[in-house]
């Protein structure tokens, strides 16, 4: 039975053979990833045992207190990926400053964004937190990349994916070329495909947002949330569930599995900083994969993934899941202009 499995590293040296003139290098890289992932899985899955757990008295760039388990998984992040020579630089969501690739170790032609552990508020509490990552391509002939470089609107990407840790821990992974699925397999170490070609359904009656920011919205997700919570006596004619986890990959993958949309608008008092969520660690990464399911991602106004960035820690609003739900709020944004 075994052996009818896929393992990701099956699965993405496979991938690879369908594009002409490979080297194998990608293939290389997200292995590293991989590995990077497992070790962060296994320090989530062992938790308060290995002391890992609580604050690390620190804040990071964004001024947000810092869990030990952030800093860890950042430190984790860098060591699997600095050396192998597939890499140019990287940048996390916990560092000020791009992390230019040590000159002891061979440069290589891609970029890494990553959210080292998103959702880290729930550490503590045992609930679902989660890596996000995206992959660049190191601009021809840049050596020495600088921030620049990195700001790339989310078109284009060459690869983005998030690992789960949660009841089982889990990868999922677009290349652009639909979305796939993999469970960890504790007995063997293997992420192996357990969900192929993950697609969103355009209909939906769920929805995440934090409700307790209600009195900030403006007008088009007040109207939006309104409608929905008058259920089937209201305009919309039928009950809509609600759900809200705080950790974007669990909502995320909620999404994949069974449809729904997720929202973290711009409010009045998010509206300084330009949103909540980062559009390079986290908004861009999510969109591509959303929109790989057939989801749609939107800031209400335009697409996530067309934005040209301006800083390496800009923050965006974020709508993104099922594909009819998501038209609807970008109508209401429209009609309010």
């Amino acid at each position: 039975m075994h052996n009818n499995r896929t393992t990701i590293t099956q699965f993405i040296i496979e991938e690879q053979r369908q594009i002409q003139g490979a080297t194998g290098d990608f293939t290389s890289l997200l292995n590293d990833i991989v590995t990077a992932c497992k070790v962060i899985s296994n320090l989530v899955n062992h938790g308060a045992l290995v002391g890992v757990l609580g604050s690390a008295e620190t804040d990071n760039v964004q001024g947000e207190v810092q869990k030990k388990l952030d800093v860890i998984s950042n430190e984790v992040f860098i060591q699997s990926n600095e050396w192998a020579g597939h890499l140019a630089a990287m940048a996390s969501e916990e560092m000020d400053e791009i992390y230019p690739i040590p000159q002891k170790y061979p440069r290589g032609k891609y970029l890494l964004l990553f959210d080292p552990l998103d959702g880290s508020s729930n550490i503590d509490v045992n609930v679902s937190v989660g890596t996000i990552f995206s992959i660049l391509r190191c601009p021809e002939g840049v050596q020495n990349p600088t921030v620049e470089h990195f700001l790339q609107p989310g078109t284009q990407q060459v690869c983005a994916g998030y690992a789960l840790y949660g009841p089982s821990s889990m990868m999922v992974l677009t290349t652009g070329r639909g979305v796939n699925g993999f469970t960890l397999d504790q007995n063997i170490g293997e992420f192996i495909l357990s969900h192929p070609n993950l697609k969103i359904s355009a209909d939906t009656q769920e929805f995440a947002i934090n409700m307790s920011n209600m009195r900030f919205w403006e007008p088009p997700i007040r109207r939006y949330m309104d409608e929905c919570l008058e259920g089937n006596t209201g305009p919309r004619g039928k009950d809509f569930n609600m759900r809200w986890i705080a950790s974007m990959v669990a909502e995320v993958h909620r999404i994949l599995a069974r449809g729904g949309v997720f929202m973290y608008p711009i409010d009045n008092k998010n509206k300084d900083k330009g949103g909540r969520l980062r559009l390079l660690y986290e908004a861009n990464p999510m969109s591509f994969i959303i929109e790989q399911a057939g989801g749609m991602s939107t800031t209400g106004r335009e697409r996530i993934m067309e934005i040209v960035p301006k800083s390496l820690h800009q923050r965006v609003p974020v709508i993104l899941g099922s594909k009819n739900e998501v038209e609807r709020m970008i109508s209401y944004h429209l009609a309010e202009q």
